[in-house]
């Protein structure tokens, strides 16, 4: 996709982090925006600024979780602009500790947004762009999937996230291989990011009342928030950053994104013990700090 001056970009998590930034650079290129978010004040503000500056854009509240309100975003979509070029699936929640103290809610809270997210926007949207293409040769379309590096890794104390994450980054390399059996004019990508400030380590804030949990946060809970606080908000690249390489992606054809290709060392020593047959080595290795501070705090 060379061209994004007229086309419609949507993009759910549309309101803060990546999606704000998608957003920011869309409009810069003269595209339209129909913008997603369960947090409605934040949606509308995002809104009201963008509308501030001439563009186009449209927004409407979305638990991407929701099939039938990922529904609602399409049908939103082709009401007002026709058509969509560009869909960010984006919207992300994070959640941490040991597995066996994740309950029933947290799973569902985490594969819902994350997995099952990005499997109503693929299912919803795919079939549209499609349509589009077989009715102009000239229709250019991208979908892109943001997964994370812990759908390449598998760090400890976030199964529940890490699950999510490979799940979607199976799911987009389904796509990629399924939309090059039917079409040129379709194309995807994955989006690794690594420790970027984002704002997701608080999307508790965000947590339905009906998947909260009734007993307080285990120890392990509490340990994996605090170091992923820290992580994050010690990254150096930003979310506008992670932004400028997903459009650059976009228009080289490119499918993994990843915000840190230094981090693909540990990704290629994940290979390397599956491939040799060796036991899961420490996603840690180069930060041997790391997993000497997780264990002190988690055996107290």
């Amino acid at each position: 996709m060379k061209q994004f001056e007229g086309k419609v970009a949507v993009i759910t998590g549309g309101a803060s982090g990546f999606g704000k930034e998608f957003a920011r650079i869309g409009a810069q290129l003269g595209m339209k925006l129909v913008l997603a978010d369960v947090q409605e004040d934040a949606l509308d503000t995002t809104v009201a600024e963008f509308k501030a500056q001439g563009v186009q854009v449209i927004g409407l509240r979305t638990d991407v979780s929701k099939a039938e309100q990922v529904q609602a975003l399409a049908d939103a979509t082709m009401t007002a602009f026709g058509e969509v070029h560009l869909l960010f699936n984006n919207a992300g929640v994070g959640a941490g500790g040991l597995l066996w103290e994740n309950t029933e809610k947290d799973w569902d809270w985490v594969l819902g947004v994350n997995l099952y997210g990005v499997i109503h926007g693929v299912r919803i949207f795919t079939p549209l762009m499609l349509a589009a293409a077989q009715k102009d040769p000239s229709f250019q379309g991208h979908i892109v999937n943001t997964a994370s590096m812990a759908g390449l890794l598998n760090p400890p104390a976030m199964g529940v996230y890490n699950v999510s994450k490979h799940a979607v980054v199976s799911l987009s390399e389904s796509l990629y291989q399924d939309l090059s059996l039917v079409t040129e004019q379709v194309h995807c990508s994955v989006l690794c990011p690594y420790f970027v400030p984002t704002g997701i380590s608080q999307s508790q804030r965000n947590r339905p009342a009906g998947l909260s949990n009734d007993a307080p946060p285990t120890r392990s809970q509490m340990v994996s928030q605090a170091l992923s606080d820290k992580a994050v908000n010690s990254g150096k690249v930003t979310a506008a950053d992670v932004a400028q390489m997903t459009f650059d992606a976009i228009r080289d054809e490119s499918f993994y994104i990843y915000s840190h290709p230094q981090a693909l060392a540990t990704v290629r020593h994940r290979m390397e013990d599956i491939v040799n047959q060796r036991n899961p080595g420490d996603p840690f290795g180069d930060k041997p700090e790391v997993r000497a501070s997780l264990v002190a705090a988690l055996r107290g």
